[in-house]
C-alpha cells in the first residue's frame, strides 16, 4: 500500500505568517513519519470570496478546481490554522467553501468525506489559537472529515521561532514530532476502515 498522502495548508498567505512556519516544520515531520505530503501555498491559489451567483455565471474558480483535484488525490489534511478575532481565517473557510463545491456547479461536498485531518496553530495569544481550530474542527466535522483528536498549538508565537524558522523549545518541537507520529498512525488506519 502506498504512504498516505496529505495536503498541507495554512491558512494565512503572509510572508512571515506564523502558521506558514509551523506548517514547515510539520510537513518536514510528516515526510519523516512517511507521509507523502502535497504543501500548497494558498498564495499560489487566488480565489474569489465564494458566492453562487458567481459560480453561476462562471463556473468553479480554476483555481479552487486545481485545489479539489489536490483533494481528491489526498488521504487527509493538514491544517495550520491562524486566528482572527478568536476564529478561523477568511482565507482558509473560503478555500474549504470553494472545495464544497463540484467542478460543475452545486454541492460537492462528497470530497472532504472520509478524509483525515490535523489541526495545528499558532498565535501571538497565550491560548496559541485553540479557539480557531476548536471552530474549524466543528466546520470539517460537518462535512465529514474525521478530524484527528489531538491537536498542536503554540501560544506566544512572536517569540517561538528563531531567525531560520526553527521552534525555540525542544519540548515544542518534540511535541510536534509526536502529533505527525500520531496523525500518521491516524491516517493509516483510517484508510484500513474504510478502505
Amino acid at each position: 500500500m502506498s504512504e498516505p498522502a496529505i495536503l498541507a495548508i495554512a491558512g494565512s498567505a503572509r510572508v512571515e505568517s506564523f502558521n506558514r512556519k509551523l506548517l514547515a516544520l510539520a510537513v518536514q515531520s510528516g515526510r519523516s513519519a512517511g507521509l507523502d505530503i502535497d504543501h500548497v501555498e494558498l498564495a499560489d491559489y487566488p480565489i474569489p470570496i465564494f458566492n453562487e451567483d458567481l459560480e453561476a455565471e462562471h463556473g468553479q474558480d480554476p483555481n479552487a478546481t486545481r485545489l479539489r483535484r489536490k483533494l481528491e488525490a489526498s488521504d487527509g489534511l493538514m491544517l495550520a490554522c491562524p486566528e482572527y478575532n478568536g476564529s478561523l481565517t477568511p482565507l482558509l473557510k473560503n478555500v474549504i467553501d470553494w472545495l464544497s463545491r463540484s467542478e460543475t456547479g452545486g454541492p460537492g461536498v462528497e470530497v472532504y468525506r472520509g478524509k483525515t485531518a490535523l489541526l495545528i496553530g499558532a498565535s501571538p495569544g497565550r491560548l496559541g489559537a485553540s479557539r480557531a481550530m476548536a471552530h474549524l474542527d466543528t466546520v470539517l466535522d460537518g462535512i465529514g472529515v474525521n478530524v484527528m483528536p489531538g491537536r498542536f498549538s503554540v501560544p506566544g508565537a512572536g517569540k517561538a521561532f528563531d531567525a531560520s524558522g526553527q521552534l525555540v523549545d525542544e519540548e515544542n518541537r518534540k511535541q510536534l514530532d509526536q502529533i505527525i507520529s500520531e496523525y500518521s498512525d491516524f491516517t493509516r488506519a483510517n484508510r484500513r476502515n474504510t478502505g
